[in-house]
């Protein structure tokens, strides 16, 4: 859904004008993408300046296993997009087991438990690097590597603590209107982006050796 405020009709929910809340989540958007974009800069620059060490070092990386992760985080931004379409319809719970009768708090919980597993993915990926001797203070590589995934982590951390908010508003509503569908949406605006810069730090970091 676009950035537009959510009004009841006849008829069901219509679009009305942009809403601030999501248009300024937008714009702070495009300050995390230059954020990333830092970070990127600086892994290629040690990248550039460290060859040798990059081909010894990427040999450590499971490549399957965190493509596995990867799998798991972009099927939660599905997820978190049905939570979206529920909200959109102010379906907060669901109707029916069916998943389809679905409800946003559902679909967001669901969409927390698979960020949540893909968090608990990434530690224990650096337990296994830590037991390789790849630190963040070990060599160039091992700090672009945590740097770069770290502060992803970190992000993905956020979002979680977003959706246990934003659960505890559905929760909470007695009546589920505009406000509390707007931070659905613009929840889901965060998490769409936290999977898109993982996506190109897997093709980075895993697949361009």
């Amino acid at each position: 859904m676009t950035s537009t405020t959510i009004s009841r009709s006849a008829s069901g929910p219509i679009l009305n004008r942009p809403n601030p809340v999501a248009v300024g989540t937008i714009v702070w958007l495009g300050s995390e993408v230059m954020f990333f974009a830092g970070l990127f800069a600086i892994y290629f620059t040690l990248r550039s300046t460290s060859p040798k060490l990059w081909a010894t070092e990427t040999a450590h990386l499971d490549v399957p296993y965190a493509a596995t992760n990867t799998i798991i985080l972009v099927l939660s931004s599905f997820a978190c997009q049905f939570a979206v379409f529920a909200a959109e319809k102010f379906q907060v719970h669901r109707t029916s087991w069916n998943p389809r009768d679905w409800g946003m708090t559902e679909w967001m919980f669901v969409t927390y438990c698979m960020g949540a597993l893909f968090v608990c993915g990434q530690i224990y990926e650096y337990t296994n690097m830590w037991h390789d001797g790849i630190t963040l203070s070990s060599s160039a590589y091992g700090s672009a590597f945590y740097m770069t995934t770290g502060f992803h982590g970190l992000h993905v951390t956020g979002g979680l603590i977003a959706f246990l908010l934003t659960l505890g508003r559905g929760f909470a509503a007695k009546n589920f209107g505009h406000k509390e569908a707007t931070t659905a949406i613009v929840v889901s605006y965060y998490w769409h982006f936290v999977d898109v810069v993982w996506i190109a730090l897997f093709a980075v970091i895993y697949l361009l050796k």
